[in-house]
């Protein structure tokens, strides 16, 4: 199952390729995802390494016969420029602490598909995270059949926040402050497959 291209009003999300590199490397920094403690070399090393496995990533799962998981470009169809990422991660998390599971204190790990975007600072405020965001929750429920999709952020990011009410996403506030991108997530289900609290 190869990763396909999917385009929207204003956008296209398709595969990264190689010469996505430096592009990448200056999102990762704008955003503040980089690694404080390293030069930007460094930085751009572990940009690299990243790229470089996403690539093999596509073409490994297709070889298995698995989803296709993982990161898309998103660029403005007008003119092409890359301006974020969206993706599909597996997620291995607590979620028995969330309400909707169960708000276990000491639950076990389970795995979920994770839905994740970055949008370069200066194209924010636009839609762009939303329509890309939306487009791949089309293309997972609808081709990918799945049934549920997750999405995590910090407390304090109230951008991911608003793009998880824009999809729809129940909210909920994780009552444990660890790891960061888990204080709060959002969950979607397909249609009205949603369980009753």
């Amino acid at each position: 199952m190869t990763v396909p291209t999917l385009n929207t009003d204003r956008l296209t999300i398709r595969p990264l390729t190689v010469n996505d590199l430096s592009v990448c490397h200056q999102l990762y920094l704008d955003t503040g995802w980089a690694d404080q403690g390293l030069t930007d070399e460094g930085n751009l090393q572990i940009r690299r390494s990243w790229l470089d496995w996403a690539i093999r990533n596509y073409t490994e799962l297709d070889r298995l016969k698995q989803p296709p998981y993982g990161d898309r470009a998103v660029e403005l169809r007008e003119n092409g420029r890359l301006i974020g990422l969206v993706g599909l991660v597996p997620l291995l998390a607590p979620f028995a602490q969330l309400p909707t599971f169960g708000s276990q204190v000491d639950p076990p790990f389970s795995a979920e598909v994770g839905l994740f975007w970055m949008i370069s600072p200066a194209m924010q405020g636009r839609g762009f995270a939303t329509e890309a965001a939306r487009a791949l929750v089309s293309y997972a429920f609808d081709v990918l059949k799945l049934g549920r999709i997750m999405a995590g952020t910090g407390y304090d990011n109230l951008a991911s926040i608003a793009v998880m009410r824009k999809l729809g996403m129940r909210i909920e506030r994780n009552p444990f402050t660890s790891p960061v991108w888990f204080e709060t997530t959002g969950i979607l289900y397909k249609e009205r497959q949603e369980p009753k609290l």
